[in-house]
Parts: C-alpha cells; sequence; structure tokens
C-alpha cells in the first residue's frame, strides 16, 4: 500500500511537471510567433513569461511606430529550440521597442553565447551600450566584434562606423553651445503609454502627428499607429483629438503631408502580410471641407518593397519620400518626384550618392525660410542610430550634409523634424521625436536655441608707428549683398567693437582726416560656435605733402621697353585699391630711369612706361581724369648710378630705376 501510494505521488508529480513544461513551452512558442509577425511588445511578455517559468510579471510599455498589430491565437509549434534563442530573441524584442534598459541585459548574456550561433550579439549589444551612453564600454563591445566577426559586410562596416560615432559624441558633448539650447517633452502631444511621432505643421496654428495611444477602454492595449492633430494658442498646445481623415481600423496610418493650397494630403500607409510589412503612401483630396478615402499614390509606390514618409516641398512642385525600391544606395533611400497642381506625380528619381548611403536615410523636411533641407540617417558619422542632417540649397543642387550635432541629436533615434525658426535660425522653434529619454518608443519634443548675437572687434592704428587711433570712423560692408552693415567711431584706444546675428564675409574701411582710408576684409573664426572674433589690425597711412613721391615697389618693365611685366601686377593692384577707397584721390605717375643711354631716350622711354602704368590703371576702372602721368629720365636719381671710382654701380641703379605716385589732390 505504502509503495502505491509512492507511486502515485511521484505520476502526480510528473505529470505537474509535464502540464508545467508544456505550458511553458506554449509560452516560447506564443512568442515566437509573435516575433515572426513583428509584434515584438507581444513577444517580449511571453519571452518574460518562459524565462519566469511562468510566474514572472509581464512589462508595461509604450509601442513602437509601425509595431504589427497583436494576431489572434492559433495552434502554433515552438521554434526556439533552447533557452539561449530566447534570451537573444528577448533583447531583439526590446532593441526593437527601444527599450534599451531591459534588451542592455540580454544582449549581455548573448553576447558569452556561441559566435556561430549568434554572430551578432556583440554588435547589438555594443549598440545598446551606446545608446544607453555608456560609450567606452559600447567602444570596447564594438571592438571585440571586429575581432571575432569574420565577414566585412554591412554589419562590420557598421561597427567600424560606430566607433568613429563614439569619438565623435565625445566631441559633441565638449561643445561650447550647448547651454544655449533647451530641449523638453511635447506636453500633451504625449501620451502615457504609446509613442508620437512625425509632426507636421498644417497651418501656423494647427499640429498633426502621428501616435500609438490607445484609444477609449481599449483593454488591449491596441498598437494602431492613427494621426492625431493639436491645435495651438499663445505657443501652447491644446487637446489632442484624432483627425477627421478616414482611418480604417485594419491598417496601420501617418507621417502626413500636404500641399500649400491645403487640398491634397499624402500619407503612409502599412499592414502585414503573410508576416512581410509593406508600407506605401496614399493621397486624400478635401471635398467640401471634408477628407476623402485614401487612394494609392500609384506613380510613387513599387510593388514588393516599402514607400513612407511623403514630404511635399513648400513650392508644391515636389515631393521627397523613403524608399527601400531598387535601384537605391541601399536600405531605405530618399527618393524625388515632380508634382503638379492637381496633386499628380511622376516618375520617381533618387535623389543621389550626396544624400543617400548604403543604410537608410528617412523622414525628410525642408526649412523655407532658410532654404535648409533636413532628413534622418543612420548611416553617417553622428550620435548614433538616427541623427538629423542638414543640406543647404535648393533640391537641384543641395550643400554636403551636415550633422545638426549634439543636443539636437541624441545617442538614441532622432526621426521627424519641423521647424517654424526664422532664417537666420533654424533652430529657434523646433519639434521633432526622438526615443532620448524613453524606455521605448518616440516621443515629441520642444527643442529652441536662442542664438546670442556674435560680437566683433578690431583695432586701427598708424601704419608708421603702430599707435592707436581714435576717433576714426569705420564703415562696416557686407561683402556678399554689397550692404552696409554699420559705421561705426574707434575709441581712445583705437578700437571698435559691432554685432551682427551671423559671422558672414565682412569688409571694414577706416577713413581719418590726413591719412589714406583702408579697409581689410575678414570672415570670422572657423568655429561658427564661437560668439567672440577680433578682426585683423587695420593700419592708416599718411597722406604725404604734394611734393613728397610714394614709391610703387615692384613695378617691372621689359628690357628697354614700356610693357610691363605680369610680376607687377599685384602691387599695381594695391594702387588700384587705394584709388577706390579713396574716391576723391588724384594722383600723378612717375617714372625714373638710371643714367645709361642718352638723356632724350631715357626721358622718352620713362614717359612711355608712365603712360603705361595709368593704362593699366584706368584698365581696372580708375576714372582717367584721376591720373597723370610725367616722365622723369635719369634727372632725380635717389642713387649714385656710378661708384667714387667711376666704376658702375648697380645696386644704384636699380634703386633709380622706379615708379612712383605724387598726391595732387584728395
Amino acid at each position: 500500500m505504502h509503495m502505491k501510494r509512492i507511486c502515485l505521488i511521484l505520476s502526480l508529480t510528473s505529470c505537474f511537471v509535464f502540464a508545467k513544461a508544456q505550458v511553458v513551452n506554449e509560452y516560447v512558442a506564443a512568442a515566437d510567433k509573435y516575433f515572426v509577425k513583428g509584434d515584438y511588445y507581444s513577444a517580449s511578455q511571453y519571452y518574460e513569461k518562459y524565462l519566469a517559468g511562468g510566474k514572472g510579471k509581464t512589462t508595461q510599455m509604450g509601442f513602437s511606430p509601425y509595431a504589427a498589430a497583436a494576431t489572434s491565437s492559433k495552434k502554433i509549434t515552438v521554434t526556439s529550440n533552447s533557452k539561449e534563442k530566447v534570451i537573444y530573441n528577448l533583447a531583439e524584442c526590446y532593441r526593437k521597442l527601444h527599450y534599451h534598459d531591459k534588451a542592455v541585459t540580454y544582449y549581455q548574456q548573448a553576447a558569452g553565447f556561441n559566435k556561430v550561433a549568434f554572430p551578432l550579439a556583440n554588435f547589438y549589444y555594443a549598440s545598446t551600450l551606446r545608446a544607453l551612453g555608456r560609450y567606452d564600454e559600447a567602444a570596447t563591445a564594438f571592438t571585440a566584434f571586429l575581432q571575432e566577426y569574420p565577414l566585412k559586410d554591412l554589419y562590420a562596416r557598421t561597427a567600424e562606423m560606430e566607433i568613429e560615432n563614439l569619438r565623435f559624441i565625445k566631441q559633441q558633448m565638449a561643445r561650447k553651445s550647448i547651454n544655449a539650447y533647451t530641449i523638453q517633452k511635447s506636453g500633451s502631444l504625449n501620451a502615457k503609454e504609446g509613442g508620437s511621432y512625425a509632426p507636421v505643421w498644417m497651418n501656423s496654428k494647427t499640429l498633426w502627428f502621428t501616435s500609438t495611444r490607445p484609444q477609449g477602454e481599449d483593454k488591449n492595449k491596441n498598437n494602431s499607429n492613427r494621426i492625431y492633430q493639436a491645435d495651438y494658442s499663445n505657443g501652447s498646445a491644446g487637446a489632442v483629438t484624432m483627425t477627421n481623415i478616414p482611418q480604417p481600423t485594419d491598417m496601420q496610418q501617418g507621417v502626413i503631408s500636404a500641399t500649400p493650397d491645403g487640398n491634397s494630403l499624402f500619407l503612409t500607409r502599412w499592414d502585414i502580410a503573410k508576416n512581410k510589412r509593406t508600407a506605401a503612401i496614399y493621397v486624400s483630396k478635401k471635398v467640401n471641407g471634408n477628407w476623402s478615402e485614401p487612394t494609392a499614390a500609384t506613380a510613387l509606390n513599387a510593388e514588393g518593397s516599402n514607400t513612407q514618409q511623403p514630404c511635399v516641398m513648400p513650392d508644391g512642385k515636389h515631393i521627397i519620400f523613403s524608399s527601400d525600391r531598387t535601384g537605391g544606395s541601399g536600405g531605405f533611400d530618399l527618393w524625388m518626384s515632380t508634382l503638379d497642381a492637381n496633386g499628380n506625380t511622376g516618375a520617381p528619381v533618387n535623389m543621389g550618392s550626396n544624400i543617400n548611403t548604403a543604410f537608410d536615410e528617412q523622414a525628410a523636411s525642408y526649412h523655407a525660410a532658410s532654404n535648409t533641407f533636413v532628413f534622418s540617417s543612420n548611416g553617417r558619422v553622428g550620435m548614433g542610430g538616427y541623427d538629423f542632417y542638414y543640406c543647404k540649397g535648393s533640391l537641384e543642387n543641395l550643400s554636403e550634409p551636415k550633422n545638426f550635432g549634439y543636443p539636437v541629436n541624441s545617442v538614441k533615434d532622432d526621426l521627424y523634424f519641423t521647424s517654424k525658426g526664422p532664417a537666420r535660425n533654424i533652430l529657434e522653434d523646433v519639434i521633432l521625436s526622438s526615443d532620448r529619454n524613453a524606455s521605448c518608443c518616440l516621443e515629441l519634443f520642444d527643442l529652441k536655441r536662442l542664438k546670442p548675437l556674435k560680437q566683433i572687434s578690431g583695432v586701427v592704428l598708424s601704419c608708421g608707428n603702430n599707435q592707436p587711433l581714435a576717433n576714426v570712423k569705420v564703415v562696416v560692408m557686407d561683402t556678399v549683398n554689397n550692404q552696409q552693415v554699420t559705421e561705426l567711431t574707434t575709441d581712445a584706444s583705437g578700437r571698435y567693437s559691432f554685432t551682427i546675428e551671423e559671422f558672414s564675409p565682412l569688409k571694414a574701411i577706416a577713413s581719418d582726416s590726413g591719412y589714406f582710408n583702408n579697409s581689410v576684409k575678414f570672415a570670422g573664426p572657423e568655429d561658427t560656435e564661437e560668439e567672440k572674433y577680433t578682426s585683423p589690425d587695420l593700419c592708416l597711412t599718411l597722406i604725404p605733402a604734394p611734393e613728397v613721391a610714394v614709391k610703387v615697389d615692384n613695378v617691372y618693365y621689359d628690357f628697354n621697353k614700356a610693357s610691363l611685366q605680369k610680376t607687377s601686377f599685384a602691387s599695381l593692384d594695391k594702387l588700384v585699391i587705394l584709388l577706390n577707397e579713396n574716391p576723391a584721390l588724384q594722383i600723378e605717375l612717375g617714372s625714373h630711369t638710371d643714367s645709361k643711354g642718352e638723356d632724350a631716350y631715357n626721358q622718352k622711354l620713362s614717359e612711355a612706361r608712365a603712360k603705361t602704368v595709368v593704362n593699366y590703371l584706368i584698365s581696372k576702372g580708375i576714372d582717367k581724369a584721376r591720373l597723370t602721368f610725367k616722365g622723369y629720365g635719369e634727372t632725380m636719381p635717389v642713387a649714385e648710378n656710378a661708384n667714387a671710382d667711376g666704376t658702375d654701380n648697380p645696386d644704384g641703379r636699380q634703386q633709380n630705376r622706379r615708379t612712383e605716385f605724387k598726391v595732387l589732390k584728395n
């Protein structure tokens, strides 16, 4: 009897263990199913339960943009064959949900697993460390990955770039202008649960954006992407409401852009079919104040690929979008299409290697006030993940992309940027989306950078003794637009100072009674973040008395001819500048020879040479009425042509062969 009781207990225990194991395995099966579908939130919950033996609590979090909706339960089979695979997949879930605090623990475990079975574990462990701001650890992990990874593929190139990113991050954290920025979450635009991203101003007071916030009494925390709006008053957002554009429950929808007339709206729609996410751009028309049911923008979409994130240019003539279609540089590229007045689009054209990389470029926008094109990329040196980059110019002639730097960009993902800032400061009034301060998901942030005025100072000196000159008039000109910036007077120490919005090419012109006017050009410091700059010194030369001749150095003529050698042009061009900066100045050009040759010949040669110089000045735009010329031949030597013993004095003769000018009127 005793033995039977023992057998019964053992049998019941075995049944319980078997039943429990079966339940735990079902957690894995469910998790794998959600993982394959791209529903990483649901998958993470079941993986967690499996690792806890069915006892653990699940983690509550928001939802990632473009996440797949949960699917109904059906008969499924276990696909993960080890606890290691579960740990790795769970790390993947949290990474894709931007939940780096949770991901790093599991990636750290996976980094110690078999490298053949999990070749990318150290790569993603390093990426997660970088996202958490643990830069030195991230650099070590990326280096370890490169040492153990046998391929020279995209992952290897990414790891190499990430190491560069980490250097860039340290540089950015030391920027002088960090304190000029304020950045904070956009208050009511963000929800307690779910992500908010892709802000677009529909007009000056109405912002539309995409969000995965739960609706009503949604017990399942449905992660549907929908389009919302908020009206602004006195710079503050009002209540968030869903827009009146048709939004079906069986599709994800968001990331919009409207034509300038407000009558056509382009948007992204996507769904999951056969375990594959497919996104396409749709267009809706405003009819009697209401938005029509969106229809596919056929000319923009390509079968078998994703097309998303439309951006209508401010002129309404082009539309930019992101797509992973064939013919690009790799990953998602930015493409451009023409757009007519009726909202019809032309054939897409890739924006080229200046913009696109072998990685991903997404979320384009254009700030019309400053002619600045903005996009996000994870394929360039930056803070890590997606960063914002900007180019100046029109679509046909965009400059080389530049990283906005920290704190516009963070070590996490920064996607979708819109600005109401003025032409001089695109960063004065920005709304962007980022997961920088979130456990997961993109949220909306208000960013402002109030740029202090740039301070420029300089000094005016006497060219003869370098003594400062007081009460000198200084006019500062914008050399690009040929406009006066300011007019100043030097103080007792010869200094002048002024402020300007941005460093730009300038010219300071100084003038004072009894001195020739003079000028200096400057463009500011190489580091544009500097707030102060000292311009090069300006020196003024005393105007000589009428009988005093001023030598023009380095003026040379062909032998026994009046024709100028090219080496003379630089010196004569300085004389042109002097005449231009002193418009009332009238001068006499004089030429002298040495004593070799007949007096009459030398006189004639010197007159011809003086005339040649005058003609050169006239060719440079100097009014001939301000110029006279005179040849002095050998009559006014400044040195001996021969030595005391009668031998030739080459140095003396060279000094005598000269070109001078005298001031006739000023």
